[in-house]
């Protein structure tokens, strides 16, 4: 099963295990507290570009995948408040908002489709009583259920259009390694295993690549990537109010 971040007890669906439950609305994001990256899909980047930063990440260049950076310090996302609010007006990536359901690939052997829908039995709004049912009496999907698994389905799609883009930069060795380092109130800070597009190497493409890029999207996420960069500061500027609050409450303690 991939890797599923904030869940905690992920089952499959089953209509018959679950055809009594009831689903309330998500009334916080609490669950994504922990985290201070998350992926993102190169068609999420324009309006990603404008609050967030948006850099590759992973154990080398070959593995590497776009992410959204929402914190500097580990286990801590800057975006999200006490109450689990999401900061207001700044896009939320559509891996937080898929919760409590996700598409994960079923193993290898296994009937059926390659994807299955599981779903977070952990997630505080499943209950029996209360909320929208997820299943009608006779068994079929509710329309909340069709919604939600239809979201999965485009966000898969999104998947598979992102992993294209990454052979693209590979195979034409755009990404170059980029460490962060950032100096706070006499810590150091320091993000590796990170990689951008390299401008350089960006402007020698030849004219028939370009071309291509324009036309399918690629540039245009591209410099997006790169323009989410002056964002970096802005992420800090939000780790400096954190820990200024930190500090006047250890004074009052």
């Amino acid at each position: 099963m991939a890797e599923v971040l904030f869940y905690e007890r992920p089952v499959p669906l089953n209509r018959t295990v679950h055809k009594d439950l009831r689903i309330k609305g998500l009334q916080n994001l609490k669950f994504a507290h922990n985290v201070h990256s998350v992926p993102l899909t190169c068609t999420e980047f324009p309006v990603t570009a404008r609050d967030i930063p948006i850099l590759f990440a992973g154990p080398d260049e070959v593995t590497a995948g776009p992410m959204a950076l929402l914190g500097l310090r580990q286990n801590e996302n800057l975006f999200l408040d006490g109450e689990g609010h999401w900061a207001p007006g700044v896009y939320i990536p559509a891996f937080v908002r898929r919760y409590p359901f996700v598409l994960a690939e079923k193993p290898p052997g296994a009937e059926g489709d390659d994807f299955t829908v599981f779903l977070d039995e952990a997630y505080e709004g499943f209950n029996s009583a209360e909320g929208e049912r997820l299943f009608k009496e006779d068994g079929t999907e509710t329309d909340i259920l069709k919604n939600a698994v239809n979201f999965l389905g485009e966000f898969q799609q999104h998947v598979a259009r992102t992993k294209q883009f990454m052979e693209d930069l590979r195979k034409h060795d755009l990404l170059e390694p980029r460490n962060i380092r950032l100096e706070r109130n006499g810590n150091v800070i320091n993000l590796n295993g990170l990689y951008v597009v390299s401008e350089e190497k960006l402007r020698k493409l030849d004219v028939e690549t370009t071309h291509r890029f324009l036309t399918d999207g690629t540039l245009g996420w591209i410099y997006a990537h790169l323009l989410s960069l002056m964002n970096i500061d802005r992420v800090g500027q939000r780790l400096a109010q954190i820990e200024e609050a930190e500090g006047v409450n250890a004074t009052k303690n």
